[in-house]
């Protein structure tokens, strides 16, 4: 993978995925113009059942459907409404991306849900997850990885000048290596997954996409070196969830070349300092990485710290300026 990555031009700041709202013209325009030189397709859960994570990546899937029942997505036997509306949802929003990308050579990312953090919230037929039948985590993973070929195959279509940039959101892959994953009574939990099943599982869905592939996940004590080792180009976590205990391993993604997406601006509404103070953390990472700061501006692409589905409209396009304006910081003043 790290191949012919080294030389793929990442752009400076890029959004996490989601948006508030539920227009997708206004957002497409909204994140078009932010990041000029990394837009992403962005999700907008506030549409209902089917535009959320789960339901959008299950209308992805290939030979495999999910419906909605009062305790989650469950795995049916055909295609129903929630399918259809996740995979219409998904046509209006590549629609208004590709109106606001005519003519864009750059990077683009499209996110979905990993294979785990999927078998973690979809069930099978008999209301437990996914994730407590190792065959059905595998018919999952399969039907996954064709279903993306065939949405990454729609979006190079429609954006022909753009490199296609995956994204694989897996807030629930701790959780999962952990063995932390509540089953539906909520009073016990599934058993942890032995961590080269979910190595494995994660390669496999990966070389769905042949160009980048970043991990994301807004979850504490991100698994740096195990999502390096299955073929990540490039991670993207919350910043202000580090701890010490993740430097050696920050350390070795960056001198090994994976792309840092440090989400540095919070998801919801607060009061923004200034962009310059927004990276503060991550210069002091560096000096006590012992890192060289030249290097800061190009591992790194600034990012909120998650979805901003929470937020409000005005705070979400405050905040992919504010992203844009803290990577510009960073280029200037590398010191």
């Amino acid at each position: 993978m790290s191949g012919h990555t080294d030389a793929f031009a990442w752009g400076p700041a890029t959004g996490v995925g989601s948006m508030p709202g539920g227009d997708a013209r206004e957002t497409a325009k909204a994140v078009t113009g932010s990041f000029e030189d990394f837009p992403h397709l962005a999700e907008l859960p506030a549409r209902g059942p089917g535009a959320d994570m789960i339901g959008r990546t299950a209308g992805m899937l290939v030979e495999m459907y999910v419906h909605l029942e009062p305790s989650g997505w469950r795995i049916s036997d055909r295609p129903g409404r929630d399918t259809r509306r996740a995979r219409s949802w998904l046509g209006e929003d590549l629609d208004a991306l590709e109106e606001f990308t005519q003519g864009y050579t750059g990077p683009l990312k499209v996110q979905a849900v990993g294979p785990w953090t999927l078998a973690a919230g979809v069930e099978t037929r008999n209301g437990e997850s996914v994730l407590r039948d190792p065959g059905a985590v595998r018919d999952l993973a399969g039907s996954l990885a064709e279903g993306l070929r065939a949405h990454l195959a729609e979006v190079r279509r429609r954006a022909p000048g753009a490199q296609v940039v995956l994204q694989l959101d897996e807030p629930s892959l701790t959780a999962v290596l952990r063995g932390q994953v509540r089953t539906a009574s909520g009073y016990r939990t599934y058993r942890a997954v032995d961590r080269q099943v979910v190595e494995g599982t994660l390669r496999d869905v990966m070389r769905a996409h042949d160009g980048p592939v970043v991990v994301h996940s807004c979850a504490p004590d991100v698994p740096f070196a195990l999502l390096r080792r299955a073929g990540a180009a490039g991670v993207s976590f919350d910043f202000s969830l580090l701890t010490e205990r993740d430097d050696d391993a920050i350390g070795e993604a960056v001198e090994g070349g994976t792309q840092l997406f440090a989400g540095i601006v919070p998801g919801t509404d607060t009061a923004l300092s200034d962009p310059a103070g927004s990276v503060m953390g991550v210069r002091t990472l560096w000096r006590r990485l012992g890192l060289n700061p030249g290097t800061l501006a190009e591992s790194l692409v600034i990012t909120p710290s998650c979805g901003l589905a929470g937020a409000s409209p005005a705070y979400a396009r405050a905040a992919l300026a504010h992203c844009a304006r803290a990577a510009r910081s960073l280029a200037d003043n590398p010191e």
